[in-house]
């Protein structure tokens, strides 16, 4: 049977890192279920932006990053998008690699308990596997490995909600959107680690990969695997959320990251509730390993006019990768460039999905594929979002939010 995945399970594989699981670990643990309604909030507005990417891919054959170099006109506005570009992508991916390499080998230590070996050889394990993949010059095998890991996640973390046994009543009241005191900013949270900006160039490059001038029936199957891709990987989201809130939430445990949630959760409800996280946190931290230098590969290599999959695709994603794994090993607090990156990326996400609404507009770009009535207001709607999801990336940077 032919599984109904493609390009879009890249973006479910990047979106589903360490970052998101430790967001949703915190928002089960602190507000119990009560901010499930964001996770579905950010899963539709992420959709909207993905759509909207992977159409420009199949229908104009282009990436997200050649088409903002051919919008921009004046050679000043070029120069100006490649910096910012290369500064939240290619510079920001290599300091958040650090925490996706580190996120998979906490799953690893959950998995092996006291056989584990020291991180830093999981690091390293880790670090080999991604790049062996970055290194396939076959785009497919690379999108089977990242769809079975998504399906790793979907199952592992689906198994660790059925141990903990959720009160469903208290769930279907966490649809309803709330904010209980002290629960926004980690509501935006939630909204922030779903809608990324990188995931719109990995998006559009990886469906032009697989489906550039197939017409309307690659159309209908881009669409269709970027509502399944992505609506799983609110799924999984939500699994955590609820894993989390079932076992943790005024439990009185202090709880910092998912590889705490599965080790608080194993003396009740027994080994197999942190084997099953475990390996969902070893397959988030790997798919994010993978994803994170694609992107920022498919996006240098657009701006430098490169062909995606050659020699300067490699060499950029080998370097974010070793950059990463080198900050992880060396136990190095990359808060400087990560900081920088957000401003980067702060700037950069309402300007991409703001160019992107308008291209989305363009006739003589997309012809008949042009955006709707409807995906013009929900579009709108989505960059209201980026516009706010952005000054809060820039004001954390600062320090004035937390």
């Amino acid at each position: 049977m032919k599984l109904p995945f493609g390009p879009g399970a890249l973006v479910t594989a990047a979106f589903i890192g360490p970052g998101t699981v430790t967001a949703c670990t915190l928002a089960g643990a602190n507000f119990g279920y009560a901010l499930l309604w964001a996770l579905v909030f950010a899963t539709f507005a992420t959709i909207v932006l993905q759509e909207m990417s992977a159409r420009l891919g199949v229908v104009t054959g282009a990436g997200l990053g050649e088409a903002l170099m051919a919008g921009a006109g004046h050679p000043a506005f070029r120069i100006a998008i490649a910096a910012l570009v290369v500064v939240a992508l290619a510079l920001g991916n290599a300091a958040y690699q650090a925490g996706n390499l580190t996120g998979a080998s906490l799953g690893g230590e959950a998995i092996l308990g006291d056989a584990r070996p020291g991180r830093a050889v999981l690091v390293s394990g880790l670090s080999l596997i991604a790049g062996v993949f970055l290194m396939a010059s076959s785009y497919k095998l690379l999108e089977r490995l990242l769809i079975g890991l998504v399906i790793v996640m979907s199952l592992a973390f689906a198994g660790s909600v059925v141990i903990t046994r959720p009160d469903f009543g208290a769930l279907l009241q966490g649809l309803a959107p709330q904010l209980p005191e002290g629960s926004l900013f980690t509501a935006i949270a939630l909204i922030g680690t779903t809608i990324v900006p990188y995931n719109l160039f990995l998006h559009a490059s990886a469906a032009r990969e697989r489906w550039a001038g197939g017409g309307a029936s690659a159309l209908a199957d881009a669409r269709r695997d970027t509502q399944i891709s992505v609506g799983l990987g609110g799924l999984i989201s939500m699994f955590i959320l609820v894993t989390a809130a079932a076992s943790l939430f005024s439990s009185g445990l202090v709880i910092k990251s998912g590889a705490d949630l599965a080790l608080s959760i194993e003396p009740v409800y027994g080994p197999a509730a942190r084997y099953l996280v475990g390996v969902g946190l070893l397959a988030a931290g790997l798919s994010s390993a993978i994803t994170a230098p694609m992107a920022a590969a498919y996006a240098v290599c657009e701006l430098l006019r490169q062909p995606p999959r050659r020699a300067a695709f490699r060499i950029v994603a080998l370097a974010v990768l070793a950059v990463g794994a080198g900050i992880a090993l060396a136990g190095f607090n990359p808060l400087t460039v990560i900081l920088t990156a957000q401003v980067a990326n702060g700037i950069l996400l309402p300007a991409v999905a703001a160019f992107l609404l308008m291209a989305m507009n363009r006739r003589s770009l997309l012809g008949a594929q042009v955006n709707t009535p409807v995906q013009n207001v929900l579009g709108a709607g989505v960059l209201v979002i980026t516009i706010a999801l952005g000054a809060r990336l820039i004001l954390r940077a600062a320090g004035v939010w937390p």
